[in-house]
Order: structure tokens, then sequence, then C-alpha cells
């Protein structure tokens, strides 16, 4: 895996060993990336992180922050490694998604990009804690973008800015 652009552009990362994490590809990445346009200055919320290839990308690409969601005991640390090998700076949180929201959600924090990339076949078991729970720690004006299976259309109770598929998976931004 590598970094697609911004200053860490061309930088490899590891991805953890095994089938529990499904790493974002080169090609999407930079496809969702092009969706979105500019994150520079961006507060980034990274959930279902697996590797953080996305999360790691935005930072390359000058978002301000970054805070990896990942319940995954050997992707957080490898999230931690590619983190101090790229040099770059996030919070690596080890939990489930539902409670970062909601401890989030409760401190008040605001994000200006969600990065949300569940496994494929479990969409549907997140999508209701995700249509609760994300509106609230959207600042204005946030964007979220939804990774799912190509064959899957995601519905969140926001406004949908766009859907595109990649071969096997679909992209689908949504804005506050």
């Amino acid at each position: 895996m590598r970094i697609v652009a911004g200053s860490k552009k061309g930088h490899r990362f590891a991805a953890p060993k095994g089938v529990v994490t499904r790493p974002t590809g080169d090609r999407v990445r930079e496809a969702a990336f092009s969706l979105v346009g500019p994150v520079a200055g961006a507060a980034v919320l990274d959930l279902f992180a697996g590797s953080g290839a996305m999360g790691l990308e935005a930072l390359s690409r000058g978002a301000a922050s970054c805070v990896f969601v990942e319940r995954d005991r050997e992707a957080t640390r490898v999230i931690q490694s590619n983190l101090e090998k790229l040099g770059l700076t996030g919070a690596v949180v080890a939990r489930s998604v539902e409670a970062v929201l909601r401890g989030e959600s409760s401190r008040g924090r605001r994000y200006d990009l969600v990065l949300a990339d569940p496994p494929y076949e479990e969409w549907k078991t997140h999508e209701p804690t995700l249509a609760g729970l994300l509106p609230v720690v959207l600042a204005d004006y946030a964007l979220v973008v939804v990774e799912t299976a190509a064959d899957v259309e995601p519905e969140l109770p926001l406004d949908l800015v766009t859907t595109r598929r990649y071969g096997s998976a679909r992209i689908t931004v949504f804005s506050r």
C-alpha cells in the first residue's frame, strides 16, 4: 500500500496481516479524495480504520488531525506503526465505533470529514448506529465518505452528494 498524494505521496505503509481488514486500494482512495476535494486543515474521523489508509491519506493531504477508530488491537498497532513510519500525528482509539461516537458527542467534538469503511458484510448492522450518532459529531458543512460493497447503497439522514462504483467498491459522499 502507498500514499497517493500530498506530503507523503509514494510512501509505503503496512496493512494488518490476515483477512480481518480490507485496506482501501490506491485507486478507490484517489477517487474518494477527488470527490471530497481539498482537506487542508480538516479535523478527520476515520471509523473502522483497519490499516488507516484513508486517514493516512487525509493527513498526507494536509488534514489538521485524524482520529483513527478501530476495535481490532493488531490493526491499531499497525496504524500506530504507520503513523510513526510516515512521521504523521494522529490519535488511535481501540474501541467500538459506537462508543467513540457517543464519547465524542458528549464532549462536543465536531469533525469536518468522517470516513466510514466497515467490513462490507457488516454495513447493514452498523447503518442504524451511524445514522443515529454521526450527525451529532459533524461540523457545519462536514462531509461523510462511506465505502461499501458496490451493490450496497448506504442511507444516512444526511444530504447525498454523490455515489460512485469502483470495481467491487462503492463510495458514497454525504454532507450535513
